[in-house]
């Protein structure tokens, strides 16, 4: 449920309507704008009858939310959401370049890709330390020394670092090292994990699920958001249909849907997507035309020997070559890189 505040609301009369809305058993989350200020209501609102409320002089009207995610809905949040980490934001204007290797492969190697990709323009560095592989005999990722080596070309370049967990008992581990922890799309529905993340203070990047609705996508989002953490980010990465050419289905209508729907800024993997190095550049302009906050995109400087996913991969002369091209695309959609 939705109360929408007359524009003159006062904060004292804000303050009590807040207090006699929450003694009926819902919490309230206000979101107070320079034009529109509302209330959200989360909880059980079936006994609260809205026209008692629309009965108070500050309450422009009441409205119900059909939808089942409440706090990653635009209606609680009219403003889109902008990330802020460490300086670096997700959101807004500026359109996010997350880039690197799929997987840590050694300390020259990730260390070099960092330096390469940020001298092109990324904002971020993405490496794998753990890897989540569909057959226990591919390379699983350095694990823990992964995670050392991230850090160490965090120092060389001070690039964000964004790397995929794995597991509810390294949480602690990664609130201390990670500065965007990644929620694989095979973890999407993992519910004690998603929990367990929305406990801490650190931005989460979420991964669409193989074969996830939007709304389950966006309910998935709500588990970490009703925790506490409202630091979240979407990713799109494809989907999986009865297309066998490319590795997955990349759903660009998800992007203007969830824009519509949520206040959460949206990312997308090109990558992932087509499986294909090749489609990576028109997946990618093509991502940034329909709205998209950010890439995330895997470079790797010898793509034919990499331990992991070098079919998508692309090399440090392509990524600059396309940061190029996707400067223009921003700007044509009033947006910019």
């Amino acid at each position: 449920m939705i109360v929408i505040l007359k524009q003159k609301a006062s904060q004292e009369e804000v303050a009590k309507l807040t207090k006699q809305l929450e003694a009926k058993g819902v919490i309230v989350n206000p979101v107070i704008g320079t034009e529109k200020s509302i209330l959200g209501l989360v909880g059980d609102t079936t006994k609260i009858d809205p026209s008692s409320i629309e009965a108070n002089g500050i309450v422009e009207r009441v409205m119900k939310v059909q939808e089942p995610f409440k706090k990653a809905n635009r209606m609680f949040h009219p403003e889109p959401t902008i990330v802020d980490v460490n300086g670096v934001k997700i959101g807004g204007n500026k359109i996010a370049m997350i880039a690197g290797p799929c997987s840590v492969e050694s300390e020259e190697q990730i260390t070099d890709i960092a330096k390469e990709v940020k001298d092109i323009g990324a904002n971020f560095l993405r490496g794998g330390a753990f890897k989540p592989r569909t057959s226990p005999y591919a390379f699983q990722g350095l694990k823990y020394e992964g995670l050392e080596l991230l850090k160490k070309a965090r120092e060389n370049t001070g690039l964000p670092i964004v790397t995929e967990l794995m597991s509810p008992y390294d949480i602690e581990t990664f609130v201390e090292n990670v500065d965007v922890i990644q929620v694989g799309a095979r973890n999407m529905q993992n519910f004690d994990l998603l929990k367990e993340l929305g406990k801490i203070d650190k931005p989460i990047l979420l991964k669409r699920g193989l074969s996830a609705t939007i709304e389950e996508w966006l309910m998935s989002a709500e588990y970490i958001m009703a925790g506490g953490n409202e630091n979240v980010i979407l990713c799109e990465r494809g989907i999986r249909t009865f297309e066998t050419y490319t590795r997955n289905t990349l759903d660009l209508s998800a992007i203007p849907a969830v824009k519509k729907l949520s206040h959460l800024p949206v990312v997308v993997d090109p990558s992932h997507s087509a499986g294909k190095y090749w489609m990576v550049e028109p997946l990618a302009k093509a991502a940034i035309a329909v709205g998209a906050d950010g890439l995330i995109i895997e470079v790797h400087n010898d793509p034919a020997n990499a331990l992991c996913d070098g079919p998508q991969s692309i090399k440090p002369n392509k990524f600059a070559k396309l940061m190029e091209e996707l400067k223009v695309i921003a700007a044509a959609v009033g947006r910019e890189i």
